[in-house]
């Protein structure tokens, strides 16, 4: 089944939600700063505007570029990537959020993207950047008059999964970083940690939170085990949470599974059996660069194509059953 057709099944099943439009719109925006660069921002959006593909980075999508945008008052989803990563690492589940109704819009976090890694370690940033963008998008940019204020979700992955949780409430002790390391130096936060250690403004920074998020998606979250089960009471939006059951960057139980232990309200818990990390990136569209190979490859029998169907459906749905069709039905763990 196509993820046109599960969308419009999940969609024929809830009692108010929007339709499904035609196709995506797709736009890139730089969000201004007042003292440094402007945020690069991708954003999707709900049009009936005849699309035609295109490459985005190592990613590939079919996309009305520019068109007009349909509908009134949208939700609005804002996207947080990883370490290194770029706002197009989720663009097939962004397209599928836009054709079900929602804007989104992903920015490439300033400081820690493919280009520049020079606070790739100062995490109170992202939350803040996130934050920022929600307001940018509600109140300056071009899409403004068409989001609704009231409806706005967050989708992130890995180092963008800590953001989310981060923005959304929680509220991480990075104190523990240091046991986590001397117990498992060869992971990857750890090695990435001792190769550039954090700013000094970045440890005294206080952590942002917006109550605009009303909904949580968070995949293969990064630093789970900084949330103590107290870092984590200020959460109040309904969460998502995702693991890759053979993760081999964020592996064992100290990242997602941290997160589900110590996240008592009830939420919605999705181990992926076979998957690994960047599993939950969109599909390559061709071969990439070797250097680059492993951001595409997933193991023998693991088809991210499939994978992602159903992953961005999931994604779609629960953002509808929160910000457009609540239910009084507890969600899955």
């Amino acid at each position: 089944m196509s993820l046109r057709a599960l969308l419009a099944a999940a969609l024929l099943a809830a009692t108010a939600t929007p339709a499904l439009a035609a196709n995506a719109g797709f736009m890139v925006l730089q969000q201004p700063r007042p003292d440094a660069p402007p945020v690069e921002v991708g954003v999707w959006y709900p049009t009936d505007a005849a699309p035609s593909p295109m490459k985005l980075g190592l990613n590939a999508q079919t996309v009305a570029a520019g068109a007009p945008i349909l509908g009134e008052r949208l939700p609005l989803i804002v996207m947080s990537h990883g370490n290194g990563g770029a706002f197009s690492g989720h663009a097939d589940t962004a397209q599928a959020l836009a054709e079900a109704g929602f804007v989104v819009a992903a920015l490439t976090h300033p400081g820690d993207n493919y280009r520049d890694q020079s606070r790739a370690t100062a995490m109170t940033d992202r939350p803040a950047a996130l934050s920022a963008l929600i307001g940018w998008m509600l109140d300056s940019s071009p899409l403004k008059a068409k989001i609704d204020p009231d409806r706005v979700g967050a989708f992130g992955f890995s180092s963008g999964g800590f953001t989310v949780l981060a923005a959304a409430g929680g509220e991480p002790d990075l104190s523990r970083m240091v046991g986590h390391c001397l117990k498992s130096p060869s992971n990857f936060d750890c090695k990435l940690t001792a190769s550039r250690p954090a700013p000094a403004s970045a440890l005294t920074a206080r952590w942002v939170h917006d109550p605009r998020i009303k909904a949580v998606v968070a995949a293969a979250p990064a630093l789970g085990f900084t949330f103590r089960k107290d870092g984590l009471k200020g959460i109040t939006a309904p969460v998502q949470l995702w693991k890759a059951a053979d993760d081999e960057i964020l592996p064992g139980d100290d990242y997602a599974e941290a997160v589900h232990r110590n996240l008592k309200r009830p939420h919605d818990y999705r181990v992926v059996a076979h998957a690994g990390h960047f599993d939950f990136l969109a599909p390559c569209a061709a071969t990439p660069p070797a250097d680059l190979a492993y951001l595409c490859a997933s193991a023998p029998g693991f088809d991210r194509q499939a994978f992602h169907r159903d992953f961005n459906a999931a994604v779609a749905r629960f953002f509808i059953d929160q910000l457009v069709a609540p239910k009084d039905v507890a969600p899955r763990r």
